[in-house]
């Protein structure tokens, strides 16, 4: 079983900085793609940022220029830099690690989430 804690979460201003961290319980080198999904109250969850093992980058659109996700595989630790957030940014965000095994499964985990309101 492979656990993943998220922090960094909390209050912030409307174009306030947070920076959000996963830290995971074994090497993060076995996951092809680190993520962050955020789900606020009502809605669906949706994808927010990932980074491959490659070092590969995606965004939704919506925070395109305003997040920046990393890796650091020394400290098994994957990083969502959130700047000018606004209001709309308010959710609980999911740090998601995924393995691809071609031929016995591929598995993902998720984390129980850290709480981000962007709020004056």
């Amino acid at each position: 079983q492979v656990q993943l804690v998220e922090s960094g979460g909390g209050l912030v201003q409307p174009g306030g900085s947070l920076r959000l961290s996963c830290a995971a319980s074994g090497s993060i080198s076995v996951f092809n793609v680190m993520a962050w999904y955020r789900q606020a109250p009502g809605k669906q969850r949706e994808f927010v940022a990932g980074v491959t093992t490659g070092g590969s980058t995606n965004y939704v659109d919506s925070v395109k220029g305003r997040f920046t996700i990393s890796r650091d595989n020394a400290k098994n630790t994957v990083y969502l830099r959130m700047n000018s957030l606004i209001p709309e940014d308010t959710a609980v965000y999911y740090c998601n690690a995924l393995r691809i095994q071609p031929i016995v499964g591929s598995v993902d985990y998720w984390g129980q989430g850290t709480q981000v309101t962007v709020s004056a």
